[in-house]
């Protein structure tokens, strides 16, 4: 088992989107479900830097930094009493050698080589991720707001807050079904993004009228721990008749 691995996020932006579960389903594996809020799916790209990563018990000026990526879709599992909250991470990319050479061995998640371009000046913030392979694009900008696009699914900071730490635990393609990484922060800063610009090449390959832009959230300076969740099996297809 991997022991649980300390670090500050040291900034986190998350760019999400409502998405027709219809599309989602199909893009799912079988072992899970869409979670939806008001009829609509829920997908997504994180933007997170981290820093003073290391294993607990190893002091911080020890720790690593990096910038990583990853693509989310808000799902379900069954639990023992039914289903349970969790994210499906398709694709993890990353600038850290450490990260690619760890990911898929030591902790769950293979990560891709990417660059970043990361712009950050007060409230307002700038970032471009291109993956090495040129399968990935991810591109933000905005500022940091009080509250929600009036459009938005969630009617409030605290409501699309609650549901992003309902999905704590993430799920990652493995060699035998899908490991599991579960973050758990000691403290939560955030606010709204008011966005100027986003986009994500992984659901632009979605039909055009399944994906609408929904909120972004900005997230800094939380300590926490990642610890390593129980793996699921790959199953049959079975939803959707595939």
């Amino acid at each position: 088992m991997l022991p649980p691995i300390r670090g500050v996020i040291d900034r986190r932006i998350l760019v999400n989107y409502r998405v027709d579960p219809g599309v989602l389903d199909d893009a799912l594996p079988g072992e899970f479900a869409p979670r939806t809020v008001d009829g609509w799916g829920i997908g997504g790209t994180c933007c997170i830097r981290l820093r003073d990563v290391r294993p607990r018990g190893v002091p911080a000026r020890l720790g690593t930094s990096s910038e990583n990526a990853a693509h989310r879709i808000a799902v379900e599992v069954p639990g023992e009493s039914g289903p349970e909250p969790a994210v499906f991470v398709p694709r993890r990319d990353t600038d850290s050698a450490l990260n690619r050479c760890l990911g898929g061995r030591v902790f769950p998640g293979v990560h891709h080589p990417a660059t970043f371009e990361v712009h950050e000046s007060g409230d307002r913030y700038e970032l471009r991720m291109e993956s090495r392979d040129g399968e990935c694009r991810i591109e933000v900008a905005g500022e940091r707001a009080s509250s929600l696009p009036d459009d938005s699914v969630f009617d409030s900071v605290a409501a699309a807050s609650s549901f992003l730490r309902d999905g704590s635990l993430g799920y990652s393609p493995a060699d035998e079904g899908y490991d599991a990484l579960e973050v758990r922060p000691f403290e939560w800063n955030v606010s709204a993004l008011s966005v100027e610009a986003a986009s994500a090449s992984y659901f632009e390959s979605f039909p055009d009228d399944a994906v609408e832009f929904d909120h972004a959230l900005l997230v800094w300076d939380v300590e926490h721990e990642w610890h390593e969740g129980e793996s699921l099996c790959a199953t049959p297809r079975t939803r959707s008749g595939r």
